[in-house]
């Protein structure tokens, strides 16, 4: 692993920004839907209080863009780089669009299918990035936690809704 470069401070920057703005992209159509659509849905008892999600997401997001930067920093020339950053690119449109399905479409069901699609390309991330960078991969494992418990709250509010 390279050791950091004070040179490298805007590519780190970038890659956290890249991130937020896509979550930002999600929140748009997600903060006026939790007031209204959202709370109207019956919830399993163990929800998370839903001022525990804009922590949460923000703590992912910058854990996502430090392991983007990592990659990133091996360099765009190498193929791999590309294919790893490419890979990550995809998972956080399906991120997004999770948040249009779910929240923007009122589709409980379209969220539950959008959900395991990403946990796949959560995992398919981690799995590109660990042969490119350890840490990057790692940095990534809460992600992958958080999103199980989506899919599995995503789940259960399914049932609950029919």
């Amino acid at each position: 692993m390279n050791s950091f470069n004070i040179h490298e401070i805007p590519k780190l920057i970038v890659s956290i920004l890249v991130v937020f703005l896509a979550g930002a992209v999600g929140t748009v159509y997600t903060l006026k839907q939790i007031t209204t659509w959202y709370v109207s849905l019956i919830k399993p008892a163990w929800t998370p209080p839903n001022w525990a999600f804009g922590p949460i997401w923000s703590t992912l997001y910058v854990l996502m863009g430090i392991s983007l930067f990592l990659v990133w920093r091996e360099g765009l020339e190498r193929k791999d780089v590309k294919i790893a950053i490419l890979v990550f690119a995809a998972q956080l449109v399906i991120n997004v669009v999770w948040s249009l399905v779910f929240f923007a479409s009122h589709n409980i069901f379209g969220g539950l299918v959008m959900v395991i699609i990403l946990w796949i390309s959560v995992l398919i991330t981690i799995l590109v990035f660990y042969r490119i960078s350890k840490p990057a991969a790692l940095i990534l494992i809460p992600y992958l936690i958080w999103v199980t418990i989506a899919g599995y709250l995503n789940y259960t509010v399914f049932l609950l809704n029919p």
